[in-house]
């Protein structure tokens, strides 16, 4: 293997630490926009990439020290499922802003043929009421809500990765953790975009334990290249590496987070021992969809990230092709104005139709009911030269015979989260996308009862919940807070396949809260029917929307695209748009593999 440690000197030694920041334009329509939905993690910089061309495997993940752990396991003869382990334990150590054990995860694998999907969405507790985050009939300011003990579920990730390796592992679970444990121990060195967030963030300072742990005596951040060890966090995972999954459901760890979650000075959370120990892992049918000469393999809800992605490819495919699709190498405004639209109409049925399907019945018992061909074709005869405009898409109805009784559910931010990508030697694929929401969670850190310096973060995951339990007519939302329920999510694990063959295409996926649906639609688009390699697709500039304004992607397009999409109605803005993409794309040869030039990825393999 090269040696990725001059390479993580050098992402210590980049001046990264300037922000994109919203342009206020004008123009009409043109405006900036505060709206967090689309940028869930302040941006921290550019750092250029190069295309990765491997030979028997491929790792890509948000963190050089999480790939070079992944990279290791298969080294030592492990599967991707192996390697997708000892990645989380890492990205909790080194990326904790975005991904962790203190949170959940969708993973994707595909074995022998066979595509199997692992939930680990986090669970709201036994106790937990529609009104969780009203106070006085009005819903709670989001950061109020998330930096709180409501906000906290139950924790998935290490319950569903250790029934994924109890199926497809190779290596010995105690083995997956112990880069992760020395690392922790020895310390690492803080990264730019770490510092970037410490230093922007409101809340995390206010933690007695992640306030002491990330920050000086004056409350700055450690600066960048600061070693910072986490023997608390070390504790933690030796119990699990010694104890399995269980470690953290049950004893002085669960203990730690419950007393944490009930005991917030502010909000106090309801989480229990009792919703600790119940949490259950879920094995779900992947949904496969046919596009273009391809099969196209995500997660079912409680992810909205597949069937609302494929929503917008399917109606763009029912659409008159643009002459042009790239514009001196950017994604042109007939194309954009295209994917934007398509969007619109996505994200209506989105919230007024997707939630947790223990709670929440697909139209007609079937999810694919949404990516219906005849319906599609309907759909995209909504779409003219014109913007319909924000807020001028409404729902469809999937199947007409059958009413539905859901209201739609309001924009609110999602945010953070990481991905991983892992093709091994033996041909097993992962796409793994890890979350726990806003950056630095709910800002409450655990030591799990070891008393020792730092530990690991919690989840604010149930702010993905409406806020609202129904609408001002007493119509429910299908994404309301409801008793061991999972929130509605954006991430969009995917695999795709050869149609003929059946033979794997490519793995990708990325954060980005709500927006993870546009980038990861776009990359698959620039990809695959674009002919661009996976480094080239990761980079190119994003345009976003969740209905109402649209975002391109500050210093991506020229000013022109901009008002070519004014002009044609839509409401517009620039923003910063920080995406964390990883692709890897299988070739004859072996694979190539791309990382966002936006966060702190790479790409590793033989």
């Amino acid at each position: 293997m090269k040696s990725i440690h001059n390479f993580s000197k050098l992402l210590l030694s980049l001046a990264i630490g300037l922000a994109l920041t919203a342009i206020v334009l004008t123009g009409t329509g043109a405006h900036a926009s505060t709206d967090a939905a689309v940028s869930p993690e302040v941006a921290s910089g550019l750092t250029v990439r190069p295309v990765v061309k491997t030979s028997t495997f491929a790792v890509a993940a948000a963190n050089p020290l999480a790939t070079e752990a992944g990279y290791n396991m298969i080294k030592r003869g492990g599967s991707a499922v192996d390697a997708a382990v000892a990645i989380q334990a890492m990205l909790t150590l080194v990326e904790p802003q975005s991904s962790g054990i203190g949170g959940g995860a969708f993973l994707m694998v595909s074995e022998e043929g066979k595509v199997m999907a692992y939930d680990g969405r986090e669970k709201a507790p036994s106790t937990a009421i529609g009104e969780l985050f009203m106070v006085d009939g009005e819903p709670l300011a989001f950061l109020d809500a998330a930096a709180s003990g409501l906000s906290v579920g139950v924790p998935g990730t290490m319950r569903m990765l250790e029934l994924a390796h109890q199926q497809h592992g190779k290596l010995l679970w105690s083995d997956l953790f112990q880069q992760a444990i020395i690392l922790a121990e020895k310390g690492f060195e803080i990264s730019p975009r770490l510092n970037a967030l410490l230093e922007r963030d409101p809340r995390l300072r206010e933690d007695p334990i992640a306030g002491v742990f990330y920050y000086d005596s004056e409350g700055k951040p450690h600066p960048v290249g600061h070693k910072l060890q986490n023997p608390a966090l070390a504790t933690v995972l030796r119990s699990i590496a010694e104890n399995g999954a269980s470690a953290i459901y049950e004893g002085a760890i669960a203990e730690d987070v419950v007393r944490r979650v009930q005991n917030h000075p502010k909000y106090a959370g309801s989480l229990s021992l009792t919703d600790m120990d119940a949490y259950d892992a879920k094995v779900r049918a992947a949904i496969c969809t046919p596009w273009k000469t391809y099969h196209v393999c995500g997660f079912p809800p409680p992810s909205s990230g597949h069937l609302t992605m494929m929503q917008i490819l399917g109606i763009m495919s029912r659409l008159e092709p643009p002459a042009t699709v790239l514009d001196n190498g950017v994604p042109s405004e007939a194309w954009l104005h295209q994917f934007l639209e398509a969007s619109r109409l996505a994200f209506a049925d989105r919230a007024m139709y997707i939630g947790d399907p223990d709670f929440v019945e697909a139209f007609g018992g079937n999810w694919s009911a949404m990516l219906n061909p005849e319906y599609l074709t309907l759909r995209a005869g909504l779409i003219g030269e014109k913007s319909m405009g924000s807020g001028g898409a409404s729902a469809g109805q999937p199947l007409p015979m059958m009413a539905n009784v859901y209201a739609p559910q309001t924009d609110q931010p999602e945010y953070g989260t990481s991905h991983i990508s892992i093709v091994d030697q033996d041909g097993m694929a992962v796409a793994m996308t890890t979350t726990i929401e806003a950056a630095f969670g709910s800002r409450i850190m655990s030591d799990g009862g070891s008393g020792l310096t730092g530990g690991f973060l919690l989840n604010n995951e149930l702010t993905d919940f409406s806020f609202r339990p129904m609408d001002r007519e007493g119509r429910p939302i299908a994404n309301r807070v409801e008793p061991n329920k999972r929130p509605r999510s954006s991430m969009s694990p995917t695999l795709v396949f050869d149609q003929d063959s059946g033979d794997l295409v490519a793995s990708l996926g990325s954060p980005g809260g709500a927006a993870i649906i546009h980038y990861t639609a776009k990359t698959m688009v620039a990809m695959l029917d674009w002919g661009l390699d996976p480094q080239t697709a990761v980079t190119l500039p994003h345009a976003v929307t969740l209905g109402g304004t649209a975002f391109l992607e500050e210093d991506g397009f020229p000013q022109s695209t901009l008002q070519g999409l004014i002009e044609r109605g839509h409401d517009m803005s620039w923003r910063s748009l920080t995406s964390g993409l990883q692709v890897i794309r299988k070739t004859g040869s072996g694979f190539v593999g791309g990382a966002d030039p936006r966060r702190e990825g790479l790409v590793l393999g033989d």
